[in-house]
Parts: C-alpha cells; sequence; structure tokens
C-alpha cells in the first residue's frame, strides 16, 4: 500500500541535511567518498536526493561527520526509513521519471512551456494514448494503458480541493496543430484545454508561430516550486534516456526569466481560447462536423 510520505521528498530534504553536515565538517564529496571507500557520485546521488538512502548510509555519513547528538542522527534515520517508502505511483510498477512525480506530487506550483505537445497534466485520456503509442512505438497494449493511468492519476493533484496545484502552461502553436490521435481527438483535446483554463488557479497561453524566434526553441522545461522553504525551486528537463534536474540558484532565475519572456510573447488567456476554439472547430470541419 502506498504510503502518504512522499519519498522522493524525504530523499531531497535528507540529501540536502546531509550536504549541510558535510560542508560544516569543511570535507568535498570526494573526501567523505575515500573514507567510505564507495564512489564520488555516489555521495552527490545521495545528497542531490537522486538516490535511495538507507540508514546504514546515514549512520556511515554521520560518524565520518562526526554527529554526536542522537536526536539528529534519529532525526536523520527516521526521513532515510520515510524515504525508502512507495509513493502511490509505485504501484504502477517502473516508471521511468519517477523522481519527477514525487516532485511534482509534492508542488505548489508548476510552470510548463511545451513545444511539441499537450502538457501531460492536461491531456484527455484518448490524446495521451495516442501520444504514447506514436512516442514509445515497441510498447505493448499493457504498457501504454499503464502509462496512461499514471498520467491520469496525476491529474488529481490539479484538482484537489485542499491543495491544488498552481499551473502555468505556455503550449506552441505546433502542438495544436500537429495531429495526435485523429482530428476527433485533437478537437476534444482542445476543448478540454479551453474548459481547464478557466479554472482560476489554472493559466494556459498558446505562442502563435508568428512571434518567430523565441526563448524556448530550445526545447521545453518546466519549473517546480515548493510550498516548504527547505525545498529548492527545480527545473526540469526531459530526455529520452535520462531527465536533468536544476536547482542552482542561477539555473533557475535563467529559466524563470526565460518563462517570462515566453508569457509576454504568447496570447493572453482569453486570446488564447479563442485561438485554441478556432482550431477545434477547424478539426470539426475538415472531420465533418462530427465530433
Amino acid at each position: 500500500m502506498a504510503s502518504s510520505v512522499n519519498p522522493t521528498v524525504r530523499r531531497r530534504r535528507l540529501g540536502q541535511e546531509l550536504r549541510k553536515l558535510r560542508e560544516l565538517k569543511g570535507m568535498t564529496a570526494e573526501e567523505v567518498a575515500e573514507r567510505l571507500l564507495v564512489s564520488q557520485s555516489k555521495i552527490s546521488r545521495l545528497e542531490n536526493g537522486r538516490r535511495s538512502i538507507s540508514q546504514r548510509d546515514v549512520r556511515d555519513l554521520c560518524g565520518v561527520y562526526g554527529v554526536e547528538d542522537h536526536r539528529i542522527v534519529d532525526s536523520l534515520m527516521q526521513m532515510a526509513k520515510e524515504s525508502r517508502q512507495q509513493g502511490w505511483w509505485h504501484a504502477f510498477g517502473d516508471i521511468p521519471y519517477s523522481v519527477y512525480i514525487g516532485l511534482e506530487t509534492d508542488a505548489a506550483s508548476l510552470r510548463i512551456y511545451e513545444a511539441s505537445l499537450v502538457p501531460g497534466l492536461l491531456q484527455t485520456p484518448g490524446y495521451a494514448s495516442a501520444v504514447t503509442e506514436g512516442s514509445w512505438p515497441e510498447a505493448t497494449t499493457a504498457e501504454v494503458e499503464r502509462r496512461v493511468q499514471v498520467r491520469m492519476r496525476r491529474q488529481e493533484r490539479i484538482s484537489d480541493p485542499d491543495n491544488p496545484l498552481r499551473l502555468w502552461a505556455v503550449i506552441d502553436e505546433s502542438a495544436l496543430r500537429r495531429v495526435v490521435g485523429s482530428r476527433a481527438v485533437m478537437c476534444e483535446q482542445l476543448e478540454h484545454l479551453v474548459e481547464f483554463s478557466l479554472q482560476p488557479h489554472i493559466t494556459v497561453q498558446v505562442l502563435p508561430y508568428d512571434v518567430g524566434a523565441h526563448p524556448g526553441m530550445y526545447g521545453k522545461f518546466c519549473i517546480l516550486e515548493f510550498h516548504d522553504p527547505q525545498d529548492a525551486s527545480t527545473v526540469y528537463l526531459e530526455g529520452i534516456t535520462s531527465d536533468l534536474y536544476l536547482e542552482k540558484p542561477n539555473d533557475v532565475q535563467a529559466y524563470s526569466v526565460m518563462y517570462e519572456h515566453l508569457r509576454m510573447q504568447a496570447l493572453n488567456a482569453e486570446h488564447s481560447r479563442q485561438f485554441m476554439l478556432r482550431v477545434a472547430d477547424e478539426y470539426r470541419s475538415a472531420d465533418g462536423g462530427r465530433r
């Protein structure tokens, strides 16, 4: 049974605490690795929360850092125990972007720029299925269904009555023009986007072709921000075989500035809704008026 504890966030916070202890000791990650006879990359992964942290890891690191306060050690050990629990997404098996899902689940707000497809949090089941089939041609029917189920489950975070996710999405016009699945699927998807964009905590803007060159031409990205000030804002860059998470303030600031430029160049929220409805009408007309 999945725990209410978010293991991704626990790993992240624990890693931050371990990094602080190392820095207070005045040691480099390489020095710690030599003391423990492990690789430097392991220490780095433990500190950035991308690797599971065992209680033995915590005990060994506290020993190297000379932590004598048992309350601190016990607290870190408890965090390590919680970090190894399962989030809701583990029930779906091996999900390649599970670290991101953990962060998204705990985020307070999310700013997304998408260049070629509708953001996963705003996809209809039909669109999600067609996207998964097209981008993962070797997937079995069962694997496609599992990916779609995960995507639909993620969307519950948007409508959480107690803690809805603040979502701002800038979507390139090409994502609206590419026929994914069928014209009927696209018509339904665009009307779905319009409906979601009417909610007060969701903003959708379209970046039309005629703006020309823009800061997002290098590809999609998203910026996650969290309620807890201990959790640094994070830029997420999705890759084919691996993902990149940027947490350094300068990196986050650079992407935040880029996002502001994209928001300014995009159509405003109301004009974006009108644009999406026009494109939906085009799909409907081309499909003989069928829904």
